[in-house]
């Protein structure tokens, strides 16, 4: 079997669970290789040579040079391919496993993902140094027009906050207004006057709970809050760490996953910081679980090759929840398998768990999306696309002489302002 690297997702692992569950072998060498002619692409990052436009610019336009790169960007699909895709995803689903089996995977899903880690530990994919080339939202807290220099920043100033208590209705309490009501017939001086205290002292009370509130959990002093939902071994977690690490403005990394041995992974790798990181252990399909940061306080949600693992029935209720967590004008990128990837049409029969969703030898799951999918299932919780892509790429083993189809979706989406 081809090993693959983290960014193609969760290669086949080497113990099935079951004996009749076979590793799979590339596919060959593709005869009808469709091929990009006459593409112009808009450049982006010119100036640091980063590939041109999102997901690459390297295009394969002549098919006797495929093997000259390991992966070709924006490649088209020919009818035939299409065909050829259909054609295995039916097989490979046409039996479907005992739905008495089927609980298993989804209730001991973090009992699966914990043998992976504990025989995998943090070698199994490689660390995600594309994040910042395809998601530069990450690090938009470094163009913010916010900066200490020129004093004017977005945040909210403990003087405007305190301001704003005394001369915001909804901060007087009941027993306040009770209290001006029974006030009304004294002189319009001695009104003026307990009216200022009254103010003066319930601001300071609701002040010091609200400061008290704001400091009650990790990160809570950060101007620029990211979260990583489903961070493995630290495979997101620290290139953006070390993105972070010199940064003087506040940012602040969340990151779960709700594998222990993942999380335990983490703490103990050496580039871990608390001061700049909080991870913990943490299932986004249980609703009732709480979250170690108050609704509407994050900036960005990272989504990697995650949802994919979740059961499709599930998936809505999940994004709906972390929805909840983005500010006004937070952003949630998302990154995941695409329908007839080459990861899918390898599955023999008897993996499939329900349409497009399998189960791999050791357990773990995995969905395949499409551009449709995904758009109504970040839409309809309320968030405004900003970006969905179908990244289409063609994978190469130059030793072997080996093609392989990859897609992959990516996707960005915004929760509105008002």
């Amino acid at each position: 079997m081809c090993r693959l690297t983290e960014c193609n997702g969760h290669a086949q692992t080497k113990k099935p669970f079951n004996s009749k569950m076979k590793r799979w072998v590339c596919c060959p060498v593709l005869r009808n290789l469709t091929v990009v002619k006459g593409m112009k692409m808009r450049c982006r990052f010119e100036s640091t040579g980063r590939p041109a436009v999102p997901l690459g610019s390297r295009l394969l336009t002549d098919p006797s040079k495929v093997f000259e790169h390991n992966m070709w960007d924006h490649v088209q699909w020919s009818q035939k391919d299409k065909e050829m895709a259909e054609m295995k995803s039916r097989e490979n689903s046409a039996v479907l496993i005992p739905q008495e089996y089927q609980n298993t995977f989804d209730e001991e899903a973090s009992k699966y993902w914990n043998d992976f880690y504990i025989a995998h530990e943090s070698k199994f994919f490689k660390n995600r140094n594309w994040l910042f080339r395809e998601f530069p939202e990450i690090l938009s807290h470094k163009k913010e027009t916010c900066t200490r220099e020129d004093g004017e920043c977005n945040a909210i100033s403990t003087s405007s906050v305190e301001s704003n208590l005394c001369h915001n209705d909804s901060w007087q309490s009941e027993d306040s207004s009770h209290f001006f009501a029974q006030g009304d017939n004294l002189k319009g001086h001695h009104t003026s006057v307990i009216n200022e205290t009254v103010c003066s002292c319930e601001s300071s009370r609701r002040f010091s709970e609200f400061k008290e509130e704001m400091n009650a959990f990790p990160g809570s002093e950060a101007t620029f809050r990211i979260f990583e939902v489903g961070c493995g071994a630290g495979n997101s977690v620290f290139p953006i760490l070390h993105a972070l690490k010199d940064q003087d403005s506040g940012p602040f990394l969340y990151c779960c996953d709700f594998s222990s041995r993942a999380v335990e992974l983490i703490k103990a790798h050496p580039n871990y910081s608390p001061a700049l990181c909080h991870v913990f252990v943490h299932d986004v399909c249980t609703e009732a679980a709480t979250y170690p940061f108050p609704d509407e306080s994050l900036d960005i949600i990272l989504l990697v090759f995650v949802l994919s693992s979740i059961h499709p029935e599930r998936m809505h209720t999940v994004v709906n929840r972390l929805t909840r967590l983005l500010k006004p004008g937070g952003m949630l990128l998302f990154r995941d398998y695409g329908r007839y990837d080459l990861t899918q049409l390898r599955f023999k029969k008897g993996h499939c768990l329900s349409e497009n969703f399998y189960v791999r030898g050791d357990g773990t799951c995995v969905y395949f999306f499409t551009k449709e999918e995904v758009h109504d299932l970040f839409a309809n919780t309320g968030l405004k696309e900003i970006q969905n892509l179908e990244d289409r790429r063609l994978q190469v083993n130059r030793k072997k002489q080996v093609i392989m189809h990859r897609v992959w979706m990516q996707s960005k989406y915004q929760k509105p302002v008002t």
